[in-house]
């Protein structure tokens, strides 16, 4: 997807919870036109949720009318694991960690990583915009 594009991902612990559906996505809601309007080709967002879960809260967030795919890591959160950051193994179901990230896919280079070591603000669209 990245391939030829700038993208911005995000991702969540959970979707559907409050904090994600409160504050994070809707950050990136509010976002698309300026992100767009800085070189932004496709927003997407990431969570270990199925895929059946993740199309729902694009659909009923407005996430997905406003421009945000909304993409499923959820076999064997497979993404997640890699980057390291996951959290809850022993639990139910593994969870993503916060985080953004501005990746240039014609580099194949993430210009930009953003954690939510420091706050969950910090992965917001605010910070992605800041440096862009």
């Amino acid at each position: 997807l990245a391939k030829h594009n700038k993208v911005a991902i995000f991702a969540v612990p959970g979707a559907f919870t409050p904090g994600c559906s409160k504050s994070h996505l809707p950050s990136f809601i509010d976002a698309q036109d300026e992100l767009k309007s800085k070189g932004v080709d496709l927003t997407i967002c990431i969570a270990t949720n199925d895929a059946y879960v993740m199309e729902a809260w694009g659909r009923t967030s407005g996430g997905a009318d406003g421009g945000i795919m909304f993409l499923s890591d959820g076999k064997d959160a497979e993404l997640t694991r890699a980057l390291g950051l996951s959290m809850g193994e022993g639990g139910v179901m593994v969870r993503s960690k916060r985080y953004s990230m501005i990746v240039d896919g014609k580099s194949g280079v993430v210009e930009k990583y953003f954690s939510a070591d420091e706050s969950s603000e910090n992965t917001w669209a605010p910070s992605v915009l800041s440096k862009l």
